[in-house]
C-alpha cells in the first residue's frame, strides 16, 4: 500500500513539474515573438489598454 500511494506522489508530482514547464514555454515563446515583433517595427514596447481606465499602458513581462 505504501507503494502504490508513493508511485501516485510521484506521478502528480511528475505531473505538475510536466506542466509548469509547459506553462514557462509558452511564456518564453510569447515575450520572444512580441520582441521580434517589436524589433521589426522599431517600437520601443508594446502598449495595451487599460479596460477600467481606458488609457494605454505599457505591457509588463509579468502579465
Amino acid at each position: 500500500m505504501a507503494q502504490l500511494i508513493f508511485l501516485i506522489v510521484v506521478i502528480c508530482g511528475g505531473w505538475m513539474l510536466y506542466k509548469r514547464f509547459i506553462m514557462d514555454a509558452q511564456r518564453l515563446s510569447s515575450r520572444k515573438r512580441r520582441e521580434e515583433q517589436e524589433r521589426r517595427t522599431g517600437a520601443v514596447a508594446t502598449l495595451e489598454k487599460d479596460p477600467v481606465s481606458g488609457e494605454y499602458r505599457i505591457k509588463r513581462d509579468e502579465e
